[in-house]
């Protein structure tokens, strides 16, 4: 499934794709002759619920599919998206895990193991919600990121185990400003103004992308194409990133792991590139979709 958060007069609702169309899966499940009880308002507390409650979304979409009714189907035009989890647990990013943007930093050397900074949960912002380029940057890049959403809580797993705790993917847009980020090497305030964390569209289920191994990334500014590659540049392959981690810490359900940005980014163009309020910057992953921003200034 595809599975949405969106707003219809204010209230978040769940939401699935179905032949282009937004079914309110909410909605949907409270149609059903035997009702809905099972299925949680809203995105975290479906992941939270297990198998379970996503038993109950495949449930209510196959009758909102059958039924066809104006009260549970909208067109994607009609309907606000949001972030597809408004508020996640952990954001974890990976960081050089990607051959060809090691290759492009002439100050990087290849990571002997995975390396990993943290984005704050405040900064998620949905798809067309503006990001906020800050009065105290100059520096404001792009990433394209596939990122990974936790669906069960992982503790020193196996590599070979750690696909079945994943509930699925969603892109994740890691801006950064690199003047704040490479000064004194202050990562974590470079990469968490307000806004710099843009997720979506959606999250693909992990039955969806059985081997997210072979999947292109691309990303256009101003409708240029700035990064275009495939994850087969991963240095550290998925189940090996989501491994390192849980010998360090918990990984809990609705917790997002991604896994990169390949080479482009605008810092290390020549001359280099960095977004500015007007901008308009879409991301793409294939097998998920495509996650637009436009770039707004402070006020």
């Amino acid at each position: 499934m595809r599975l949405y958060t969106f707003e219809v007069e204010g209230q978040p609702r769940l939401g699935a794709e179905h032949k282009g169309q937004l079914v309110d899966l909410n909605a949907a499940a409270q149609a059903a002759p035997r009702g809905g009880s099972s299925l949680p308002a809203d995105m975290l507390s479906l992941i939270k619920a297990g198998s379970t409650a996503l038993d109950a979304a495949r449930q209510a979409l196959a009758f909102a599919a059958q039924q066809s009714s104006e009260s549970t189907i909208y067109a994607f035009d009609q309907v606000h998206i949001l972030a597809p989890i408004p508020r996640p647990g952990k954001i974890l990013c990976s960081g050089m895990n990607y051959r060809s943007h090691v290759e492009e930093n002439p100050n990087a050397k290849f990571p002997d193991e995975p390396f990993f900074f943290a984005k704050l949960p405040s900064g998620v912002i949905g798809p067309g919600d503006p990001i906020i380029h800050p009065k105290g940057t100059r520096q404001m890049d792009y990433e394209v990121e596939f990122a990974v959403v936790i669906g069960q809580s992982m503790r020193n797993v196996a590599e070979t185990d750690t696909m079945s705790h994943i509930f699925g993917y969603t892109i994740l847009h890691d801006v950064s400003a690199r003047d704040v980020q490479f000064k004194d090497n202050q990562i974590t305030l470079g990469k968490n103004f307000d806004t710099f964390a843009p997720m979506g569209p959606c999250i693909v289920t992990a039955d969806e992308l059985p081997d997210p191994r072979q999947l292109r990334l691309r990303t256009w500014l101003n409708g240029q194409v700035m990064q275009d590659r495939t994850n087969e540049d991963w240095l550290f392959s998925l189940p090996t990133l989501l491994a390192s981690l849980t010998r360090v810490m918990t990984l809990e359900p609705g917790d997002v792991v991604s896994t990169g940005t390949p080479a482009g980014v605008g810092v290390f163009r020549q001359p280099p590139v960095f977004l500015q309020p007007g901008d308009v910057v879409v991301l793409e992953i294939e097998g998920i979709g495509r996650l637009e921003n436009p770039v707004v200034a402070e006020a």
